[in-house]
């Protein structure tokens, strides 16, 4: 629970590297994510390498943390693995909270940024990425050790509570 209640996004990060170790550790959490059927229909695309980071902001105008990440996660659904059309978005929404929620408890920062339902963004991430077709990208999680750490926000409202009907 304090892992979730103290999750922020965090977008300053200092220039320490996150291990690869510590990268399949989100990876796992991320893939422990309920799925429509049990049919898991993601994929992911640890970005770590400087260069290719670097490019994200042009096509991006809402990635230039990445330039300050040591590594950001692509999260992507594959079409080809739904039991159930079009629940790919859900499943792969649950992977990310997963994975930010994961980095929340391994004391790393992290941000969702969106990609998907934006055609400019995905199309930009295939030609980047070399993602196949049947496979979309629905969001950039850059991952690192925080800068900033903001505080913890109450965001619980029992206006938006409804018992039985509206």
């Amino acid at each position: 629970m304090e892992a979730i209640f103290s999750r922020r996004s965090v977008r300053k990060y200092t220039d320490q590297p996150v291990s690869e170790e510590t990268v399949k550790e989100l990876l796992a959490a991320a893939m422990n994510a309920p799925s429509a059927g049990n049919e898991q229909p993601w994929h992911f695309i640890v970005i770590g390498d400087r260069a290719t980071l670097d490019q994200i902001p042009a096509f991006h105008p809402y990635a230039g943390m990445v330039k300050q990440a040591p590594v950001a996660i692509l999260v992507c659904g594959d079409e080809t693995l739904e039991k159930y059309k079009g629940f790919w978005v859900q499943d792969c929404s649950a992977a990310v909270e997963n994975l930010l929620i994961a980095a929340e408890s391994l004391d790393l920062g992290a941000v969702w940024v969106g990609v998907y339902p934006e055609a400019e963004r995905v199309a930009h991430f295939r030609t980047l990425l070399a993602i196949p077709d049947h496979v979309i990208p629905l969001a950039l999680i850059p991952v690192g050790y925080p800068a900033e750490k903001p505080a913890p926000a109450n965001r619980f409202d029992p206006s938006r509570i409804h018992y039985n009907r509206w």
